[in-house]
């Protein structure tokens, strides 16, 4: 039954039409997909902020500069050639669960990961789908290992992260289904981990250590006989192969991973002579080196965050000292 009330959107999925005279620069030759111009070993410039929503107990914002570089630099068109990832975290909690509620000796912990109807190409409905909770069970996973919750017994806490921006599966001159259309999960996988941290030590909630997320891929590169290459931070609008890639939930003072999802074949992939490691082995030691990396802006992030906290408290201290001093006269 439609709602009269309002003019309903299209059912089905919505994505922008390229035209033929998209795909040809001004010069007449045809485009090319975007290249990586960063090392093997290099991340893209991470932002992260926390506390900027008041109404949450801890807030964060994450945003990934896109990669911009393109082989031909006098292609302009209206659509860009890959896309960056944005995206904010709430906290709520803890609080008390409601008395319908069993008893619970542990943080009782609920993640809920969304993305906005415009954050991916393919518009997105409001109602969760399969990959929206696959990203919520892997998230949950990930930062459940961090959190000491024995010391909040019958209580709740709630995770919420709404993708403003994705990335991208594939670049969007691709034939969709000319290869897996799936690998931008993993790096919103990554980014969410990294957020749901500062968000969660935005909230003063005690915490083992800050969990960061990292992504690595192996890319097949040139012609079927070369060795494939481990990048780190990959982004797959600039790949047309990409044989298997992983991420993980890494905590790096007490060296443990809290969640790993890897995804392709590496059962037949060998690396280069030098690196004796199988795939699946370089591929996990990648993306810890990489969520070493982020790491660093996490721990950044928390300063800043404890900093202002301090300030608060410290302020509010002045304060109430203040109006509680009385003057006696005699």
């Amino acid at each position: 039954m439609t709602d009269r009330r309002r003019i309903n959107g299209p059912p089905g999925g919505t994505r922008p039409p390229v035209f033929a005279s998209l795909l040809k620069s001004a010069t007449g030759a045809a485009t090319e997909r975007p290249t990586r111009t960063r090392q093997p070993t290099e991340l893209r410039k991470i932002f992260l902020k926390t506390g900027l929503i008041p109404s949450a107990t801890g807030s964060a914002y994450l945003e990934i500069q896109p990669s911009s570089s393109t082989t031909n630099s006098t292609f302009k068109s209206l659509v860009p050639p890959s896309s960056a990832l944005k995206l904010t975290c709430t906290v709520h909690g803890p609080k008390p669960l409601p008395r319908s509620a069993a008893f619970s000796p542990n943080l009782v912990l609920t993640t809920h990961v969304k993305y906005a109807p415009f954050a991916a190409r393919r518009r997105k409905g409001h109602i969760r789908d399969a990959s929206e909770r696959d990203l919520g069970v892997h998230l949950e996973t990930a930062i459940r290992g961090a959190i000491i919750a024995e010391r909040w017994p019958k209580s709740g806490l709630d995770v919420t992260i709404t993708v403003l921006e994705a990335e991208d599966d594939r670049w969007w001159g691709d034939t969709p289904g000319s290869h897996d259309a799936s690998w931008g999960m993993m790096n919103v996988l990554a980014g969410c981990i990294t957020a749901a941290s500062a968000a969660i030590a935005d909230a003063r909630i005690d915490c083992l250590d800050l969990v960061s997320g990292g992504v690595a891929a192996l890319v097949a590169e040139g012609n079927a006989s070369n060795a494939p290459k481990l990048l780190l931070d990959t982004d797959p609008a600039e790949h047309q192969s990409i044989i298997s890639a992983c991420v993980v939930g890494y905590l790096p003072s007490r060296d443990e991973i809290t969640e790993l999802w890897l995804k392709g074949d590496t059962s037949r992939v060998s690396l280069s002579a030098d690196d004796k490691r199988s795939g699946h082995e370089a591929l996990v030691d990648g993306a810890v080196d990489a969520a070493r990396a982020a790491q660093t802006v996490l721990a950044e992030a928390v300063r800043e965050s404890a900093e202002r906290y301090a300030q608060a408290v410290i302020g509010s201290t002045k304060e109430a000292g203040n109006n509680g001093d009385v003057e006696m006269k005699v």
